[in-house]
């Protein structure tokens, strides 16, 4: 039986907000080291390039709650339309004005409605990792941090949001100290078990829902 190693991350909503922070400037360093041209690459979001995840990502910190609100009540309430709306939109922006988004105060502290500190981190190593597999960077995100959002893929059981399905799967990644799960073994990188977990197409990883 295989089980999710020990992690050494707090579990308090105060300690997983504080890891928020500092995801989101690594992945703004890491952006601003590479040309300008990343900008226009498509990323593993479907029909999004970097540039809209990036919009995606830092809507708080253009945004606050009143010009939010009244984003939202100009598309009927549809937060879906919305964010393709802004992604398309501010992702026009220009990228070092994005990246400085990623470093601001504002996301470092922001918590999505309903999801809290967890919905932010997952938010922000999720979106990051859609970025930086999808141009052949390595992940951002540290492997404390990368841990606990394997853990709450699966003991937290968000992976169910996306639609995928882990029962029956052993779940190993192959650079991390980190076992999930009894069944057919799923070995690869904790980037790509991530990634599949929250329904993003990886190789050889199959994790759809029957």
């Amino acid at each position: 039986m295989t089980t999710a190693q020990p992690t050494d991350q707090p579990n308090s909503q105060a300690a997983v907000q504080s890891l928020v922070g500092p995801q989101f400037r690594a992945l703004a360093d890491a952006l601003a080291a590479q040309p300008s041209s990343i900008a226009d690459l498509p990323s593993l979001c479907e029909g999004w390039s970097v540039r809209n995840v990036l919009a995606h990502m830092t809507m708080a910190a253009r945004y606050d709650a009143e010009a939010f609100q009244a984003e939202l009540a100009a598309v009927g309430h549809n937060f879906q339309t919305l964010s393709d709306a802004i992604a398309q939109r501010d992702g026009r922006l220009p990228l070092e004005e994005l990246i400085e988004g990623l470093r601001s105060d504002t996301m470092a502290q922001w918590a999505p409605p309903g999801g809290g500190a967890v919905g932010a981190l997952t938010h922000v190593v999720i979106h990051g990792l859609d970025i930086t597999s999808a141009v052949g960077l390595a992940r951002t995100a540290t492997d404390a941090t990368t841990h606990q959002v394997l853990d709450i893929l699966t003991t937290g059981g968000v992976h169910q949001r996306f639609g995928t399905r882990i029962a029956g799967r052993a779940l190993q990644a192959t650079d991390l100290d980190w076992a999930f799960g009894d069944g057919e073994p799923v070995a690869a990188e904790a980037a790509d078990l991530i990634l599949a977990m929250a329904g993003r197409p990886r190789p050889r990883i199959d994790l759809g829902a029957p």
